[in-house]
């Protein structure tokens, strides 16, 4: 199955606002049916110290939310956007997929950085969710940030038949080092044998580009390095393949995965 996708490295700040306008310039840009990654907290804003996470309204960014919402239900445009999220008192690092019809679906980041640990809730699950197309449908994996560092959750979500993989980051750190997170990128997709679609902000200091990888690993397009722009590519699906996972030893090694598929 042929199916037209884009990455967006966009700039993020702290007003829901703004980010919102940003992120509805990005599905404008783009053409019906397509798979279109945005950033991690792109749409409430993030920091490496979650400076701005005290002053965030609730109610605004809802708000926010729902324009996305609404946009990708007029454009027919698939999109996956990160943001923090209020829920019940409490807030989590999130990933919304916002499709054309239907309402909107939620991944919680279950493995949180350290400045998160404390302030944010940690999800409960690795689930998947089902992108419906005309043509036929596709499941797909959502990953946030420094869960690139742990193979096993990408399995997890591949083992659970994603056929894709979205990556969703706010890697601007210039103390880590040059191509330790694109060499990451390269080998998730590899080892899964499932295309990778990573959108990191656009900034300063990016220690892991935005990318589109195939099942080989092969980057078939990569955003300049700070720089605001768009990747667009048309992916096929049958490329993905099992092989490597069915080959592991799992008589030596087992990785039992405790939650729902979703």
């Amino acid at each position: 199955m042929q199916v037209p996708v884009a990455v967006a490295q966009v700039p993020v700040g702290w007003s829901a606002r703004r980010n919102a306008g940003l992120i509805l310039d990005a599905i404008g840009s783009v053409g019906a049916g397509t798979v279109l990654v945005l950033p991690e907290c792109a749409l409430s804003g993030y920091d490496d110290q979650l400076s701005g996470l005290d002053g965030l309204d609730p109610a605004e960014l809802a708000v926010a939310r729902d324009v996305v919402a609404q946009a990708a239900r007029r454009s027919g445009v698939h999109v996956f956007c990160g943001s923090l999220l209020s829920e019940h008192g409490r807030w989590w690092n999130a990933a919304y997929y916002f499709p054309p019809d239907g309402e909107p679906w939620v991944y919680r980041k279950v493995n949180l950085a350290m400045h998160e640990r404390g302030r944010l809730t940690a999800g409960p699950a690795l689930p998947t969710v089902v992108v419906n197309r005309p043509d036929g449908d596709l499941r797909a994996g959502v990953q946030l940030c420094r869960e690139i560092r742990f193979p096993e959750q990408w399995a997890c979500l591949a083992r659970q038949g994603a056929q894709l993989l979205i990556y969703l980051t706010y890697a601007v750190n210039p103390a880590e080092p040059a191509g330790v997170w694109r060499a990451h990128l390269i080998s998730r997709a590899a080892e899964t044998q499932r295309f990778v679609l990573a959108a990191n902000v656009a900034g300063e200091n990016q220690h892991c580009p935005s990318m589109i990888v195939s099942p080989r690993g092969q980057v078939l397009a990569e955003a300049a390095t700070g720089a605001a722009g768009i990747l667009r590519h048309t992916i096929d699906l049958a490329e993905t393949r099992d092989s490597y996972l069915s080959q592991q030893r799992a008589d030596l090694i087992s990785v039992t995965y405790q939650g729902s598929a979703g």
